[in-house]
């Protein structure tokens, strides 16, 4: 369970700087958005390490372990170096955003560098389609975190997930014009306990 418990914690650290972000800019997220956000980031761990789990009966266990600290390590260096290109971009005030299209249909996902960029048509309500968005967007990390976390339970990482999403928004909310204002880049802090995670679970 300590597993599954410290890994809702690191997916949640994105999610409560992204809450603070958009209460810092007067975005609110109504409760629909907030649910769908937590629920997509819980649902791509659950998901992702139920496959690693099937995965893990045609692998051996030492192959298994080293592919581990290798995933979880690689995503927290892109995690460090995402929180560097973030503050690169603030100091230079512009603003990135990655278009990826399926068809006919546009699927926008950021690459970080604007936490606000999600509110596309400027409400400064966060609607259920701008919110999955979003939580798209902070879930490919939670899909890769999810495959190579190892052997967790996906219940429980699913509603540890959730719970932690959800309590992440709320405090972002609550505390996002006291974070913003201290202007300091702080989503490196989920790659080094990532990477941490990584080495102790050897």
């Amino acid at each position: 369970m300590q597993k599954e418990i410290f890994i809702a914690i690191i997916v949640s650290i994105d999610i409560y700087l992204a809450a603070a972000a958009y209460c810092n800019s007067g975005i609110r997220i109504p409760v629909l958005s907030a649910g769908i956000i937590a629920f997509t980031g819980a649902a791509f761990i659950g998901i992702f390490s139920s496959l690693a789990g099937v995965i893990g009966k045609f692998i051996s266990a030492d192959i298994i372990s080293i592919a581990e600290t290798v995933v979880l390590t690689t995503i927290g260096l892109l995690t460090i170096l995402k929180s560097l290109f973030r503050k690169m971009s603030e100091k230079l005030n512009e603003n990135g955003e990655l278009s990826l299209k399926l068809g006919k249909s546009p699927l926008i996902m950021k690459i970080y560098l604007d936490n606000t960029a999600a509110d596309k048509d400027d409400s400064k309500v966060l609607s259920a389609a701008e919110s999955f968005s979003l939580a798209l967007a902070g879930s490919l990390d939670s899909a890769a975190i999810g495959l190579g976390c190892g052997a967790i339970d996906p219940l429980k990482a699913f509603v540890f997930t959730f719970l932690c999403g959800s309590a992440a928004l709320f405090l972002g909310n609550l505390t996002g014009k006291r974070i913003s204002s201290l202007k300091v880049e702080l989503s490196w802090v989920g790659g080094v306990l990532l990477i941490i995670f990584a080495f102790i679970t050897i």
